[in-house]
């Protein structure tokens, strides 16, 4: 289809590397993950020999990208393991997201890795039946603070836009970066995609080298490592990043129905195999880094942000991920950010989209492992279960409104109160709800809540100051009934910022605001 094969020696990706280099016929190859493998690239997905599983050789077409969490699938180890359950498999490199899914439907793979959000969006013939890995903080949003010295939130955009600035906004399509800007459009008052110039690119090195350009009015870039840690030394703000909200991006394993009916205990070999080397990793994560530094040609510092960037699952982690809803509720909030941005056309059924039956060779072989090796080491017993023990240190009301503002988040409705009351009305209970489940989606280490209320200027300055701060902590306490564990601060502002060219009686000016402010940082 697009000619001979071609190998091309390349370092491109979210860790490491320079842009990518492979173009045939015009059509360019787009990873979605960290890219950091430096090797072959076979140009046609038609030239090469593709196969489903193999009976009579017990082979499995897994496809992907160089994304390094995947790096245990391409592993000769990894392989070598499998081979002892009479299962061979082969990794090939699969950059567009659609024929992955469509080589899944046709036969000529029996497994795909991929990220929730593209799984959704091309709704391939499988199911999910394990999770690899969040990542957690290797993704982030940067502002071109150094060219715009007072852009510093989300919600410093809006004056930008209102001062008739033209705004660029550089991100790698049909990436994790893409899906990151589509969840803040969805998420933050301040931040709305239509008011930028999309410059769309390859990959995360172009996207810096557009940021730093002087001539290009970017606003806003979204960034992987190392170029987030490169942006935030130049001066730039990392707004908002996947350690914020470590559930946004997600990668998992993808199996074909034909896989799931036919082949079995082929299916549950491999998931054992696959986690029991995860297991290993926790107890000892050396040969882990080892591995990714030789997949990716790191360096040693570049593979340190790998590991720190993105959060394995356990067996165990995975397993009740599936079993208590939480995959679930991830398929629901990233459907519901694809449906709003117009990637999708309705929310699927969560639970008709994963099947947790592999899992239970897996879950019970990490069991044992814990049982052996609880008594005398809990902690690394708590690790196996997937148990962080992290818990968020009490801020008081002022370290809040003294850390550094994100956003406001996109209120859907109105905070409404009974009239010169305290009481929230009841027609924005139903709202404010939806918006502790949201809350409930961002980091409680790195992220605080503010409850900011405002009045009209109607009566007596300190009377309104009073009411605007009860009102605060009204909705703060109703937040906290419904189970948010962050921390909150509440302050109340009267009448003291009205809203511009709004006559200052007018009920527009009673509003609450509710900013993410970063913390612990």
């Amino acid at each position: 289809m697009y000619g001979k094969l071609l190998e091309i020696e390349f370092v491109s990706g979210r860790i490491g590397g320079a842009p990518p280099i492979v173009y045939v016929l015009g059509i360019f190859a787009v990873s979605v993950g960290f890219w950091s493998l430096k090797g072959t690239f076979v140009s046609s997905s038609a030239q090469r020999p593709v196969a489903g599983a193999d009976d009579s050789t017990g082979e499995l077409v897994i496809l992907g990208d160089t994304f390094s969490g995947y790096s245990t699938f391409r592993a000769p180890e990894f392989n070598a393991e499998l081979e002892q359950s009479d299962i061979s498999l082969r990794f090939e490199n699969e950059f567009d997201q659609a024929t992955r899914a469509a080589r899944l439907e046709d036969g000529t793979a029996d497994l795909i890795v991929t990220t929730l959000d593209q799984y959704l969006k091309h709704e391939p013939d499988g199911k999910i039946v394990g999770l690899i890995d969040r990542t957690v903080g290797a993704d982030a949003v940067v502002l071109n603070t150094p060219k715009y010295p007072n852009l510093k939130s989300l919600n410093d955009l809006s004056q930008l836009v209102a001062d008739g600035n033209p705004l660029s906004l550089a991100y790698a399509a049909d990436t994790p970066s893409e899906f990151l800007a589509q969840v803040l459009d969805i998420r933050f008052d301040g931040f709305n995609l239509s008011d930028f110039n999309h410059i769309k690119v390859a990959e995360a090195s172009e996207a810096w080298k557009e940021l730093q350009t002087s001539k290009a009015d970017i606003a806003v870039a979204v960034l992987w490592e190392p170029f987030v840690s490169q942006a935030r030394e130049g001066g730039h703000t990392v707004v908002l990043s996947s350690q914020d909200a470590p559930t946004a991006i997600l990668d998992v394993i993808v199996a074909s129905d034909q896989l799931i009916w036919e082949e079995q205990q082929k299916l549950t070999e491999f998931l054992s195999t696959y986690y029991r080397r995860m297991d290993q990793a926790i107890q000892d994560d050396s040969p882990l880094k080892t591995l990714i530094q030789t997949d990716g040609d790191l360096s040693e510092a570049q593979t340190d942000l790998v590991i720190d960037g993105i959060d394995f699952f356990t067996s165990i982690e995975a397993g009740r991920w599936m079993e208590d809803g939480t995959l679930a509720k991830r398929i629901d909030a990233t459907a519901a950010i694809l449906v709003l941005s117009g990637q999708m056309t309705d929310v699927p059924i969560a639970e008709e989209l994963y099947n947790n039956q592999f899992m239970a060779e897996a879950v019970a072989n990490t069991e044992s492992l814990i049982a052996m090796v609880e008594a005398d080491n809990p902690e690394l017993a708590g690790f196996l279960r997937g148990d962080t023990g992290k818990t968020s240190a009490e801020l008081t009301p002022e370290a809040i409104q003294a850390s550094q503002p994100i956003g406001d988040l996109d209120f859907k409705g109105e905070i409404k109160f009974e009239v010169g009351s305290v009481a929230i009305a009841q027609e924005s209970q139903q709202a404010l709800t939806e918006l502790a489940n949201e809350i409930k989606e961002f980091n409680t280490e790195t992220v605080a809540i503010q409850i900011i209320g405002h009045t009209s200027q109607t009566g007596g300055a300190a009377e309104n100051q009073r009411l605007s701060q009860a009102r605060a902590e009204a909705v703060v306490a109703y937040l906290k009934s419904k189970a948010v564990k962050h921390n909150i601060s509440a302050e109340g502002k009267g009448f003291s910022e009205l809203l511009p060219a709004i006559p200052p009686a007018d009920p527009r000016h009673q509003r609450t605001e509710i900013r993410l402010v970063r913390i612990n940082q």
